[in-house]
Order: structure tokens, then C-alpha cells, then sequence
């Protein structure tokens, strides 16, 4: 319960207060914001307030433009914002994710987050916390370690999206200079070593872990977590030596903005940095969470048990999750659209049926011998998309990981919500299937569902049109997440995976049940070496990771984007009516015509009010 408690309190403050009881923003001077250490402590919370929120459509893009998520057929970019990312709606001049200006004009939904001011009020705190009287050195240590962690994250954010960025390194006062009030573009990796050194300095002061009433807070861990992902990105394709791309992009002193040449170093600095981040948290106590069932299962069903639960049978899974995102706004919108309906004729009442895996993520997941589709003998070369005499659904289906069961659910396949087990039938006409009217908007554009964080205790009550929605969190950053970066970076500087990178991907495997990553491997010669084994590694990463916004940004890093995007989206014959119509491979219906523009697309556009105003910026390649 009071672990409920303190969920609720932090919603409330991060997400949605005015400097709680200090004073109304704007109003506030330093005597007040520092008065006390109770007040202090409240200004401390209010610093993560514009920590933009995953989980929903509309706020990021993470979730649902990496090629992984998919909502219905219907809709616009006004009502669902990611999809500016897959159909060119962004530009210098209108942008749906208002993160380097909020202030800035765009069209009608747009999402707005001050990044800056953030960064600004974690400097405030900085230069103001001596003040406080009689502060303890706990708290004075802990609450400069909460400043400088999200002086980084912030960074990190803007990087993330933005590219380059303005390294700010104050908060800036009225009587700034012209280049504190108009600053230029950082090159990338001063950018990368700015923020690396802000992590370093948030994990001198911050404790590992965080009791029940502080769940949601910067730790150590964390901060050495978002680290690892910092240098991994910074080593990747897209970002390291990239001349094809960025050979022009300069600020207007003729500053190079991404360095052109190639430092394989840079693996191994983020191999270390993933390292660092593993043994902190190992050494915490973190592990990969599993859930025993009470009741005799089989180890595939507990593999599925293990994976599905560590995402939505706790509130907030404490033995994973780093750094977690607690809007149940976003939550409950995740949840309703994802679950499926429960009575026809139509009604945008109760489960809308409409958030589904696409194709392209359904066909990373593995078969039950832990090997890709197109290489174990049991599916390579086999039709997968028909139906075994006597049974009722795809060879697709069947033979698959646990972690495809944990978080797909499909035709004929089991779905377990509003408290029971229930069969899906997605074919034209059925409870879960299309209407035949293009004009319902919340129908499946693949004949599929989404299962991760939905939990059988969600449940929806058709007399009063309410529903019951599982409290949970989206993890933002996670144990399994370091594993596969230090796999990856040891891979991509050593050529081949070492005993210990094994040993990381082998945790992560076996929490799911699966054969250890060599013995699968073995199955068909061994494991694999060079691109080969590079592609696995990054289908590992895809597989763990999906739904939580990770192959957004790892497309891109890996310069594949383009790739998602533009091919072809697959689905099921949505109106066919019988099992033969149905399980005809069709191209998915969605509400706009895709248009990834490579490299314009990988990061946000500056908005043009802002290059208007700060002469000394430059606009991202492309636009």
C-alpha cells in the first residue's frame, strides 16, 4: 500500500505541480525557494517536472514510430502525433513535439515539454542550495547529485532528438552576454563528454537505490545506466565518422558538428561504461525479475510468466527498473487501446482493439529453439503464413519464443484480461475483428494485438461503461538494456562475442526460458561471425526491448531507420471472413502515405522561430 501511496504522491508532484506549496511559478524568488529545507526539498521535486513522458502517442515518438507499435487504421497526426515521424509532417516550420521551444508555433495536438527550463532550475538549486539553513550533508550531497543527474538527462534528451546541442553550462541571468544569450551549436562529441561527465558526477552523490517513498528518484545506477546508453549511441554507426551525412554540417564558423573520422575507441569506452553500470547495479542488488508460479507450469509457460510480469505484475519493478515513467494518463490510454473489445456492434466504449505489434516486429522474435525464423530448420523455408491441416491458426504461430506468447496476442491465441482467458477471433464480423467500416477508427491495422503491460486484472465493466485500469510504470531504463549494450559494444570492438558478453545475453535468455544463446547456435554450425552475428545481436536487442521506445533510437543510431519505415507494412486480409481469407498476407491500411527522408529524418527539425531568433544556430541536415 504504500508503495500505491507514494506512486500516486509522485504523479501528482513530478508531473503536475506549481512548485507545489513554495509559491506560484513566476512569482517565486530565491528567499522562498530556499528558505527551509522542506522547501528546498520541494523545489528538488519540482525539478523533474518537464521530464518528458513516454508511453503515448502523442507525448514522444519513442513507442510507436520506431517500427515496433502500431495504433489502428484511422486517425490523423493531429490525434496521433508519432505519426508526423513516418509521413514527413515534420519540418523547420511545424513540429508535433515542441522539446527545444515549446513556445514555438505548430499545428493543433502538438506536445510541448520545457527541456531548457529544466536544465535552468537544476542550476538554480546548484548555485542557490548553500543557502538553505541548517541543510544535512545528506541532503545537501543528494539533492546537488539529483541537480547535476538531470542537468545530464536533459542534455541527453535534446541530444537524443536534436543532435548537437547548446551545452548549457549555467543558469543563465539578465545580464548574460550576447553568447550566453544566443549560444552555438556544441559539436556532438563535446556534447557526449559534457553530459558523460555530468552522469559521473550525479553517481559521486547519489545513493544506488531509492526506499518505497522515493521510488522515481535519480540514483547512482541510473545515472552510470544512461551513461552506457549515451557512449553506445556515440559509438554507433550513424553518429561515429559518418562523412556521407554530415561532411557539411557545420556551424557558421565552420566548426564541424560530427566529427568525420571513425574511432573504433569509442566501443570500448562504452563497453567499460556498460561495465561500470552492470557491476553498480549487480552490486545493489538489481537483477532480471522473475515471478514463480504457484501453480505447476511448464518452463515455457514460466519463460512467458517471467517476461510478461516483470512489465505489469508490480506497480513498480524495483529489481529491473532503473528509471521508470509514472503518467497514468499515458498508462490507462496504453492499456484501453491495446485490450481487446468485448462485444460487437462497434463501440468506442470500454477496450478499443486497436495498439498492435507490426509485421516487422513479429517476425524478429525467435522460434522456441531461441534462432531467427529465416535460419532454424524447423521454419527456414517452410510457409508460415498457412494453416497446419486441423489447426486453427498460422504456422506463424506456432513454435515461437516465450516472449512472442508474452506479448502478442493473435487469432485464435489466448489473451488473458478482464480477470479470465479468452480466445481472440480476428477475422472480419468476429468480437476482435474488423467491421467492415472504415470509419470505426479503433480496429487492429494488422490482425494483431499488444500484450506487454496488460494484465489479466484489467478489466472493464460493460453496465456502467467503466474500467479498472492496472497501475504500473514504463520502465525508461533497465538491467537487461546493459547487458546488450555491453554485448553489443564488445562485439562491435572485438569482433566477436566474449565469454562475458555471452554470459550477459544468456541472463537475459534464460529469465524467458530460452536455450543459452550458444547452444541454439549450435543447432545450425554455431554461432555466426561478422554482419551475421552483428544482425543477431541487434535482433537480441530488438526482441527484449520492443514496445519500450528502444528501436526508435536504435534504428537510427544503426542508420536503418529508412529501412523500418519504408518497407513494406504487412498484415493480415483484415476482411476476410473464413480462416483461408484471413491468413492472406496483405499490405497493412493506415491513415497516411509513409515518407522517411534519410538523413533529415533521424533527428527533429530546429523550429524556424528559433533560428530567426538565435542567429547563431544552424539547422539540422535536410531541413
Amino acid at each position: 500500500m504504500k508503495r500505491i501511496l507514494f506512486y500516486i504522491c509522485l504523479v501528482l508532484t513530478i508531473f503536475s505541480c506549481d512548485f507545489l506549496d513554495v509559491v506560484p511559478e513566476g512569482q517565486a524568488t530565491l528567499d522562498d525557494l530556499f528558505r527551509s529545507e522542506k522547501d528546498c526539498e520541494k523545489f528538488v521535486y519540482y525539478m523533474y517536472h518537464n521530464i518528458p513522458t513516454h508511453g503515448y502517442w502523442n507525448w514522444l515518438p519513442d513507442m510507436f514510430a520506431g517500427g515496433d507499435l502500431m495504433t489502428g487504421r484511422g486517425g490523423t497526426t493531429r490525434w496521433y502525433n508519432y505519426k508526423s515521424m513516418l509521413y514527413g509532417d515534420e519540418s523547420a516550420n511545424q513540429t508535433y513535439y515542441g522539446m527545444w521551444a515549446p513556445e514555438s508555433s505548430g499545428p493543433t495536438g502538438k506536445t510541448n515539454y520545457e527541456v531548457f527550463k529544466g536544465i535552468r532550475y537544476a542550476y538554480i538549486l546548484l548555485d542557490n542550495i548553500d543557502r538553505v539553513p541548517n541543510i544535512s550533508d545528506a541532503n545537501h550531497r543528494q539533492w546537488r547529485g539529483e541537480a547535476y543527474w538531470l542537468i545530464a538527462y536533459y542534455h541527453q534528451v535534446l541530444l537524443d532528438f536534436y543532435g548537437p546541442v547548446t551545452i548549457q553550462t549555467k543558469a543563465v541571468s539578465l545580464n548574460a552576454t550576447e553568447l550566453d544569450m544566443y549560444p552555438i551549436r556544441a559539436p556532438y562529441d563535446e556534447c557526449v563528454n559534457f553530459i558523460a561527465d555530468m552522469w559521473d558526477e550525479a553517481a559521486n552523490l547519489l545513493p544506488p537505490t531509492r526506499n518505497d517513498y522515493q521510488l522515481g528518484r535519480a540514483t547512482s545506477v541510473s545515472a552510470l545506466a544512461y551513461k552506457s546508453r549515451l557512449l553506445l549511441h556515440a559509438a554507433s554507426p550513424q553518429y561515429n565518422g559518418n562523412t556521407a551525412d554530415y561532411a557539411d554540417f557545420k556551424n557558421p564558423d565552420g566548426t564541424q558538428l560530427m566529427s568525420l573520422t571513425y574511432d573504433k575507441e569509442k566501443w570500448e569506452r562504452a563497453r567499460k561504461a556498460a561495465m561500470d553500470a552492470i557491476q553498480l547495479a549487480e552490486s545493489n542488488g538489481y537483477i532480471l525479475y522473475e515471478n514463480q508460479s504457484i501453480t505447476p507450469i511448464t518452463e515455457f509457460e514460466q519463460g512467458v510468466k517471467n517476461y510478461h510480469d516483470a512489465f505489469c505484475e508490480t506497480i513498480w519493478n524495483e529489481k529491473e527498473f532503473f528509471f521508470s515513467g509514472a503518467s497514468q494518463t499515458g498508462i490507462e490510454a496504453f492499456q484501453r487501446n491495446s485490450a481487446p473489445r468485448f462485444q460487437l456492434p462497434y463501440s468506442t466504449d470500454g477496450f478499443r482493439n486497436q495498439v498492435t505489434p507490426t509485421f516487422y516486429m513479429l517476425k524478429q522474435y525467435y522460434t522456441k529453439n531461441g534462432l531467427p525464423l529465416d535460419v532454424d530448420p524447423l521454419t527456414a523455408g517452410q510457409n508460415l503464413y498457412q494453416v497446419a491441416a486441423g489447426d486453427s491458426t498460422a504456422l506463424f504461430h506456432r513454435d515461437r519464443e516465450p516472449r512472442f506468447y508474452a506479448n502478442v496476442g493473435y487469432d485464435r491465441g489466448e489473451y488473458d484480461i478482464n480477470g479470465t482467458t479468452i480466445i481472440l477471433k480476428m477475422r472480419k464480423g468476429e468480437t476482435h475483428g474488423s467491421t467492415g467500416n472504415t470509419a470505426h477508427e479503433y480496429q487492429s491495422p494488422t490482425g494483431y494485438l499488444n500484450k506487454k503491460y496488460i494484465h489479466k486484472q484489467l478489466l472493464y465493466n460493460p453496465s456502467d461503461k467503466s474500467i479498472s485500469y492496472r497501475k504500473l510504470v514504463f520502465p525508461y531504463i533497465r538491467l537487461a538494456e546493459l547487458y546488450l549494450n555491453y554485448a553489443e559494444a564488445d562485439f562491435e570492438y572485438n569482433g566477436a562475442l566474449s565469454a562475458q558478453s555471452l554470459g550477459y545475453i544468456n541472463k537475459i535468455r534464460s529469465r524467458s526460458r530460452l536455450p543459452k544463446f550458444e547452444d541454439s547456435w549450435a543447432l545450425v554450425g554455431g554461432i555466426p561471425t561478422g554482419k551475421n552475428l552483428q544482425k543477431v545481436i541487434r535482433q537480441e536487442r530488438t526482441i527484449e526491448l520492443t514496445a519500450e521506445g528502444r528501436l526508435y533510437h536504435d534504428s537510427r543510431r544503426w542508420g536503418i531507420a529508412k529501412d523500418i519505415v519504408m518497407a513494406n507494412q504487412e498484415a493480415w486480409n483484415l476482411e476476410g471472413t473464413t480462416q483461408s481469407a484471413f491468413y492472406t498476407l496483405s499490405t497493412m491500411p493506415e491513415s497516411g502515405v509513409r515518407n522517411f527522408v534519410h538523413p533529415q529524418n533521424i533527428w527533429l527539425a530546429f523550429p524556424l522561430d528559433q533560428l530567426n531568433v538565435n542567429y547563431n544556430l544552424v539547422q539540422n541536415p535536410g531541413y
